[in-house]
């Protein structure tokens, strides 16, 4: 094959590598992979000179596939940054002029545009010459403000980026596996990407913006140091930055790169920006396809590669999937031991050529110094054995085609296999549950496959494993004495947490909040055991060991329930909350499970709440936007609260307030609250209303 042939070729698979990334839900090849074709790509443009329009070093990178009707021109140019693995490049290219290093987050790049102290446009980078006008989710998309003190004309550039965090949650409850993300990059492409009538999802998968230039302002700042923390003063989210030069570059880029692989990283990143801080130097030279020659540079990392050979492989339950594992001869990378790697799917198998026995080679490698990864295979001819039953649960397994994109991947056909469910105890361990820290989801998903837990309660008998848990992988005496002292801090706890952790359908924190404040913490329990426990000493037993006092059958709590109506007499719940308990505790398993809780867990004694009292007493309000005088939205819902108020998070006819500092917004909270009547105050205004 000649040159140019080649060099067509590479564009087809690179071109159709980027849309898979950037638009669809599965990656067709490594980054690393990607990295090796794109170098190649490169190599042969140089040598050939011949550079095709189509080719990805001529483009930003896919465009995202957003309807055109909301297609607009930027204002400015989105131009991508020219990149390089050698600090030798970019330090030739930077001279001696100041710099400054900060982080290339991997997400998707937005434009903000602010005109008389006012947010009016939101779009995405699209081409880099024209995208898509998104401003109809300014309320849901976190890290900007929507009103600013700069009442000129402003431009600011930033990419919005979901953390690994909320990344793992949110693709741990989706239940079709067609249907889950390949990576937090590309949920945020798909976020986005949401038609207007599911805003909502893009505030619950907490899409977070993070300024990275000041593309126009109209006051003379020139350095870009200082356009930065003029952002953050006025209340943006801004990457990190520290100033450096080319004597000093290597040492910085060191330093960062420690950052990223300690793993302590949640904001996926893949890579560093160079900038000049000299923003009218900047902005000269030239553009070389959609290369800005002095924008910028992107420092990439180097995956190191290490040779290893296959010792077996494991198959691991995850949510929806059983994934395979490869375990080899332990290596070093990027300064660590790494002896496991995921194969991801059985499709993926088949494409490296993994083999079943030792005599399999491997190439393994650190992506983005994090994952480790397997990206080439020798296995001589010998083929791997695809298991039958379910390591977890041991019920018969099923290999399961995407209609979409024809991987292959193993299930368990279990629907009540503990490792389906995984997201359960992600929620039964988040902060707002019991809060214990050092059970990230990949370590629950750990635990389960080894079968130290199969129900909420082993959590709280966890120590029993020690000696096997402390010489699992990232394990030591240090932090396995950290996890046990964060379990046993959980074991005292709020009702309301708890009754948040327990995963009841459709219960979250504030219909938990309003059901202990109408019946306090034992009658509560007493009448949710009362369901399925026909025996009230029994019952007295478990709320009095839970609560740490003396209940009788003959109290008075135990008089005033009644199991012939559900729980809608709560304000605020409803029939279908109701029936959503009736219907959780009446499954035997989950009163079997709540039995067990309540004799490992003591939760706070609360009593009924009276009448409410306070300046917001018997008042619903909706709070949007930026607030200035309380420290947050949750501070400010707090004092509603406290003042006997109520906060809801969407405006409907039983809104009385929708409080909003912008209060001439075209946002839809403001056009729903015109159209229904309800009254729009600002935060002063609520303040000279209701105190503070």
């Amino acid at each position: 094959m000649d040159n140019i042939a080649r060099i067509k070729e590479l564009i087809e698979i690179l071109n159709k590598a980027s849309d898979a990334y950037y638009n669809d839900r599965d990656e067709i090849m490594s980054n690393y992979e990607w990295d090796e074709m794109y170098d190649e790509l490169t190599r042969l443009e140089a040598e050939t000179g011949y550079i095709d329009p189509d080719s990805p070093t001529n483009k930003t990178g896919a465009e995202e596939t957003t309807p055109a009707a909301n297609r607009e021109t930027h204002e400015y140019p989105a131009l991508s940054l020219a990149k390089s693995k050698d600090v030798n490049v970019i330090r030739k290219w930077a001279g001696d002029r100041a710099l400054w290093l900060s982080w290339k987050m991997d997400g998707l790049t937005l434009v903000l545009t602010y005109d008389n102290g006012s947010l009016t446009k939101i779009m995405t980078r699209g081409n880099g010459t024209t995208g898509s006008n998104i401003t109809y989710f300014a309320d849901y998309i976190k890290g900007f403000p929507k009103t600013i003190s700069d009442k000129g004309h402003l431009v600011v550039r930033g990419e919005a980026v979901i953390s690994y965090t909320d990344f793992n949650t949110i693709n741990s409850m989706i239940d079709n596996p067609d249907e889950q993300y390949a990576n937090p990059r590309n949920l945020v492409s798909g976020t986005l990407g949401l038609d207007i009538s599911r805003a909502k999802e893009v505030e619950e998968r907490c899409v977070t913006f993070n300024a990275f230039t000041l593309v126009h302002m109209d006051e003379d700042i020139l350095s870009w140091g200082s356009r930065m923390d003029y952002l953050k003063n006025m209340g943006f989210n801004v990457v990190d930055k520290e100033a450096t030069d080319s004597e000093h570059l290597q040492e910085t880029i060191d330093k960062w790169t420690a950052i990223v692989r300690s793993g302590k990283m949640d904001i996926p990143v893949d890579g560093l920006v160079v900038t000049f801080d000299d923003t009218e130097y900047a902005s000269t030279g030239s553009v070389t396809g959609h290369h800005a020659t002095n924008a910028g540079m992107a420092f990439k990392w180097q995956d190191t590669e290490a040779e290893t050979t296959l010792d077996h492989i494991e198959w691991s339950c995850a949510a929806f999937a059983i994934s395979p594992v490869a375990v080899f001869d332990p290596v070093s990378l990027e300064g660590t031991t790494v002896t496991r790697a995921s194969l991801c799917n059985i499709s993926e198998m088949k494409r490296l050529g993994i083999g079943a026995d030792r005599a399999t080679a491997l190439t393994v490698i650190k992506s983005n110094m994090i994952i480790p990864k397997c990206v080439k295979a020798d296995a001589h001819g010998t083929s791997f054995i695809i298991p039958d039953k379910c390591p977890v649960c041991g019920a018969p397994t099923e290999i399961v085609t995407s209609e979409k994109t024809k991987t292959e991947t193993l299930h368990c056909t279990n629907p009540d296999c503990t490792a389906k469910h995984i997201q359960k105890y992600t929620r039964f361990v988040s902060k707002t549950g019991m809060d214990i820290d050092g059970l990230s989801i990949r370590t629950l998903m750990r635990f389960i496959n080894e079968g130290y837990i199969t129900d909420f309660a082993d959590i709280y008998g966890i120590s029993a494993y020690k000696e096997k848990i402390i010489e699992l992988d990232g394990f030591g005496e240090k932090s396995f004495a950290n996890l046990i002292a964060s379990v046993d801090k959980s074991r005292h706890k709020s009702p309301e947490n708890f009754i948040y952790a327990l995963c009841i359908p459709m219960i979250g924190l504030d219909a938990a909040k309003k059901l202990i404040a109408h019946y306090g913490t034992a009658g509560f329990f007493i009448k949710v055991l009362s369901y399925e426990i026909n025996d009230k000493t029994r019952i007295a037993e478990l709320v009095s060991k839970t609560l740490n006092i003396v209940i009788q059958p003959e109290d008075e709590a135990f008089a005033a329930i009644n199991t012939d109506t559900g729980f809608e007499e709560v304000d605020g719940i409803g029939q279908e909350r109701s029936a959503a308990i009736v219907k959780w505790i009446s499954e035997q398993k989950n009163s079997a499970l709540l039995q067990k809780l309540l004799g490992i867990i003591e939760l706070e004694k609360k009593e009924k709440a009276g009448e409410k009292t306070g300046s917001c007493a018997g008042l619903t309000f909706v709070i949007t936007g930026d607030v200035h005088s309380f420290k947050n939205r949750d501070e400010f819902k707090a004092y509603v609260e406290a003042q006997g108020g109520h906060v809801a998070g969407s405006v409907s006819g039983k809104t009385n307030y929708l409080v909003n500092n912008d209060i001439n917004s075209t946002s839809s909270k403001n056009t729903k609250a015109k159209s229904l009547g309800v009254e729009i105050i600002t935060e002063d205004i609520f303040i000279e209303k209701f105190g503070i």
